[in-house]
């Protein structure tokens, strides 16, 4: 069996997330079809599964990604009531039926989330397993970021100004208005610490959510913006 290294031709797909750029060819010696071994994943942005060519000199994927930069996602969220319940997971008061829809591992499957939250009232992002808190940057705005603490960078978001500390076991943030969420059944004795209901101006926010856009780095050793909040109305 021959063995060579030769450029990928993603298509606007992304196969790892730090992006193939070359792959290891297989080519039986009696002359069998060359393969790939290289590539285990589905494209992370939008879940496709790749089909090859192989030439002499590169291998191309053949289908193009629909999102090669990503998605950008803006959640609506009502707040009439002027209290935000902040949290990592607020099932199952909002949850959804994930049938057919892209892994949540993808760009694709976490803009599908999000949306399908959206329908029900609630504004939701995945993230990792990491330090979320709720910030307030100014009237009416506020981000959810995970702060940096290394020692030549000065995270914007320390611990003291958070609104809200929010625990990722479910790896992901989670934003309601209180009362829709006890009118929806939510039992207000089975908040803990890693719920807050924060006091906010009553009206409509635009909730931005960063982490199914390209080039996104959830590992950034600087302050990690994962949605920003604004009122609009």
């Amino acid at each position: 069996m021959s063995i060579q290294s030769l450029p990928l031709k993603a298509n606007g797909h992304l196969f790892s997330l730090q992006g193939n750029d070359e792959v290891t060819v297989y080519t039986p010696l009696d002359n069998g079809s060359p393969f790939v071994t290289d590539l285990m994943f589905n494209c992370a942005v939008c879940d496709h599964w790749p089909t090859l060519q192989i030439t002499a000199d590169a291998v191309l994927v053949q289908d193009p990604c629909p999102f090669p930069d990503g998605l950008s996602v803006t959640i609506t969220l009502p707040v009439p009531s002027g209290r935000l319940l902040v949290s990592d997971d607020l099932r199952p008061v909002y949850d959804f039926d994930r049938t057919g829809m892209a892994s949540l591992n993808t760009a694709l499957g976490k803009a599908q989330a999000a949306e399908a939250m959206e329908k029900l009232g609630c504004a939701f992002g995945s993230t990792l397993n990491c330090h979320l808190g709720l910030y307030p940057t100014g009237e009416g705005t506020y981000v959810i970021a995970t702060p940096s603490y290394t020692e030549d960078v000065h995270p914007r978001f320390p611990d003291s100004a958070d609104l809200a500390n929010i625990c990722t076991d479910l790896w992901a943030f989670s934003l309601a208005d209180y009362s829709d969420w006890q009118k929806r059944g939510g039992d207000p004795s089975t908040l803990d610490w890693s719920d807050t209901v924060v006091d906010v101006t009553p009206g409509t926010y635009n909730v931005t959510y960063h982490g199914a856009e390209r080039g996104f780095d959830p590992d950034s050793v600087d302050d990690v913006i994962w949605a920003h909040i604004e009122r609009i109305s």
